[in-house]
């Protein structure tokens, strides 16, 4: 008797740890355009992370975006060997995007940075993320793996908007040239345009920066920084060079602290 009771505990103690384990509201990416009052069928991978990572069941509710702005509440409603299937509730015309479209220029650096700038940078806001090869970029990208880069940095950009709520996917675009990206710019930029470009011997921090925006486009360069004759051609197109106080920062620490300075001064936070 004593051993039926002690193991019926332990029973109902699993059940409440497992529901403990349950993250209400998990926000998924769905590709195709939703609606509400509609039963979806969730990607394989997205499936997986759902029911084998969050442990979500039959009745949980979830979060379900499709990138064009808001989302939708739903719930589980359906799961077998092969598939997870949910039903959509009602819309929610929720946005998190910051006042001023944000745009990054990146200098493509090695190993595990290019991903851990990409996924913060996401996070912080950046709308807009331009993968630069440069003089310096340590890494040079084939055509064909540029394209596996490019769609790898792709995913992770729409796991960094479930995880912080963003209802607009970030367009990364494919890795250019820097010399290439700035001649598809104009020369001028318009009056609600602001173009910056870090350098740790610009003279001028971001508190010295005047004007409003509704764009910004920030350049940062690859480890070790940009050459001089690309911090000059920036500037024929009228980018300014800015810096983050008198210390030198790495490359993904340096774009972040920048986004958050920008984030601060022009945008929402």
């Amino acid at each position: 008797m004593t051993s039926y009771l002690l193991h019926g505990r332990i029973l109902t103690m699993n059940k409440k740890l497992q529901k403990h384990r349950v993250k209400p509201g998990a926000r998924f990416f769905f590709a195709d355009k939703l609606g509400s009052g509609a039963e979806v069928c969730l990607p394989a991978n997205t499936a997986h992370h759902a029911i084998r990572t969050l442990r979500l069941g039959i009745g949980d509710p979830i979060i379900l975006f499709d990138g064009l702005g808001g989302e939708y509440e739903a719930s589980i409603c359906r799961i077998d060997r092969k598939r997870v299937v949910a039903r959509t509730g009602p819309f929610v015309d929720r946005s998190t995007e910051p006042p001023v479209k944000l745009v990054l220029a990146q200098g493509i650096s090695s190993g595990e940075r290019m991903d851990f700038t990409i996924q913060k940078a996401v996070e912080l806001g950046v709308c807009v993320l331009q993968p630069l090869s440069t003089e310096r970029s340590v890494v040079k990208l084939t055509s064909e793996r540029a394209a596996r880069k490019t769609e790898h940095w792709r995913k992770l950009a729409i796991a960094a908007c479930e995880q912080s709520g963003r209802n607009r996917l970030v367009d990364i675009a494919e890795p250019r040239p820097l010399a290439n990206w700035l001649s598809q710019l104009s020369r001028d930029s318009s009056g609600d345009e602001l173009r910056l470009l870090l350098s740790p011997q610009a003279e001028n921090s971001f508190n010295n920066i005047a004007g409003q925006a509704s764009r910004i486009i920030l350049v940062v360069g690859p480890e070790g920084g940009l050459a001089p004759a690309e911090i000059a051609i920036a500037q024929r197109w009228r980018f300014q060079c800015v810096r983050i106080g008198p210390r030198v920062l790495r490359t993904e620490t340096a774009a972040l602290a920048a986004l958050a300075a920008i984030q601060t001064r022009w945008g929402d936070f």
